[in-house]
């Protein structure tokens, strides 16, 4: 994946000074305080557990990483020749950023860590994703998990 400081700087300029919306501080739907929520991360950089099957394409299936999973064993099968991986493989948080929220959650920012978080391969349809979305709720409201991170890359 492309840097943005490695563009031509006309493009760059570009893309720095483009206008972008700006949204309103009122959630879409109110919910608990943060610092009352449990929350779990939902990524599309093709992450799994060393030893699971490794993202082949863009099918919509996802793969579940557990909350105490050590960052040694979470491995990035993303198909793309594009991706680059060297932020990962230097800090895995910048792409599934786990250690993260269990810092927020150790400060008392927000409530707890959800014991799951999923990973599905990026520049897949969402309709290719949608069939396996109910699962992945379901599952979430069995942790009571109430809030969930996208990280998409």
């Amino acid at each position: 994946m492309v840097r943005i400081d490695e563009f031509p700087d006309e493009i760059e300029e570009e893309f720095r000074n483009r206008d972008m919306p700006t949204f309103d501080d009122t959630p879409l739907t109110a919910g608990k305080p943060l610092n009352e929520r449990r929350v779990s991360l939902i990524s599309t950089a093709g992450l799994h557990r060393r030893g699971d099957r490794p993202f082949l394409d863009s099918s919509g299936e996802f793969r579940v990483i557990p909350k105490n999973l050590p960052d040694a064993d979470l491995v990035m099968s993303h198909i793309s020749t594009n991706f680059d991986r060297l932020g990962f493989m230097k800090d895995a948080d910048v792409a599934f950023p786990i250690n993260r929220l269990k810092e927020l959650a150790a400060d008392g920012v927000i409530g707890s860590v959800g014991e799951f978080h999923y990973s599905f391969m990026g520049a897949t349809p969402p309709e290719d994703m949608e069939p396996n979305i109910d699962e992945i709720v379901n599952t979430l409201k069995a942790d009571s998990v109430c809030s969930v991170v996208l990280c998409p890359v």
